[in-house]
């Protein structure tokens, strides 16, 4: 029997090695990512499909952080940078803290392990809720304005992941996809999902697109919508991935807890977002805010008490 050879194992132990740094916990046991798992589903816009990203546990405990503290979703004025209530986007969310709890500080391990893009250039998972008819019409993930992408740069790939099964309706369609017509659709898709390239949510699964060509210039093919649902509830998890670190504090290097950890939050808080998101902005018992520094918290308070007077 001819012997194995000493660098075989020099080979399985280092193939070893990366399978244990590059692998991911689903609740707590040890997965490798799977490429067996992802799909590609078009090329133009470049857009991947991983089955069974997350577990069923997984998705239940983001939705759980979020339930309580839903506000209605804002969109992003492309002139002014400015963020406002429209009607092309119904639906309801709530941002979670990088790194929030364990859990989360794994699911964007994962992600960074996935896309191959650091995890300190993503913002905060964005929890979504569509109830019946709730839509959010063609918009694109990446920013026109100047001011919202700031000094980590503009949204370079997204991440949707599903936390619920939809019975009908709320498919998220790549209208101008080049695979769009060519995709077949049966009865289970919404009408709204017929023109473009449609994909169902499925709870546990994850959609990754790139809002930026090979070639850094902006991919408009990226447009994309939530179709409104038509039967039961869709529950979402959007992580938005910038060209550089967004400025979230590490939770082991963070040194001043009156610092604002983010060049927005001055016009965050002027924007609001201190009532609609006062836990990504302030934060809570449990946790600090992107945006503690006591300039910031009097900003906060100023316009919480403007905007209540004015009601």
């Amino acid at each position: 029997m001819a012997s194995i050879p000493l660098c075989y194992f020099v080979l399985l132990f280092f193939v070893s090695f990366i399978s244990v740094h590059m692998g991911n916990f689903y609740d707590n046991d040890l997965l490798v990512l799977d490429a067996s798992r992802v799909v590609q589903l078009t090329w133009s816009p470049r857009v991947f499909l991983h089955k069974g990203f997350l577990s069923t546990n997984e998705c239940d405990h983001l939705i759980s952080l979020a339930k309580d503290y839903m506000v209605e979703s804002l969109v992003i004025n492309s002139e002014t940078g400015e963020a406002m209530f429209d009607e092309i986007r119904t639906s309801k969310g709530y941002f979670l803290r990088n790194r929030q709890d364990e859990i989360v500080a794994r699911i964007e391990r994962r992600i960074g392990a996935w896309t191959f893009l650091p995890e300190e250039n993503g913002e905060g998972i964005h929890i979504l809720h569509y109830e019946l008819g709730q839509k959010y019409d063609p918009h694109p993930d990446f920013f026109i304005d100047k001011f919202n992408q700031g000094k980590a740069g503009n949204r370079v790939a997204t991440v949707i992941m599903y936390l619920s099964d939809v019975k009908k309706g709320g498919e998220t369609v790549f209208p101008d996809a080049s695979a769009g017509p060519s995709q077949e659709k049966d009865a289970i898709y919404s009408d709204c999902a017929r023109n473009g390239f449609a994909v169902k949510p499925q709870k546990g699964d994850a959609l990754l697109f790139f809002n930026f060509h090979l070639n850094a210039s902006l991919d408009f093919k990226s447009i994309h919508k939530s179709c409104p649902v038509i039967e039961g509830e869709k529950w979402a998890a959007t992580r938005w991935i910038r060209f550089k670190a967004f400025g979230f504090p590490s939770i082991f290097n963070f040194t001043n807890d009156c610092d604002d950890w983010n060049e927005l939050c001055s016009f965050w808080s002027k924007e609001g977002e201190c009532n609609t998101n006062p836990g990504y902005m302030i934060g809570n018992d449990s946790f600090l805010g992107l945006c503690p520094k006591r300039v910031a918290k009097f900003a906060c308070l100023r316009h919480t008490l403007l905007w209540v007077y004015f009601i």
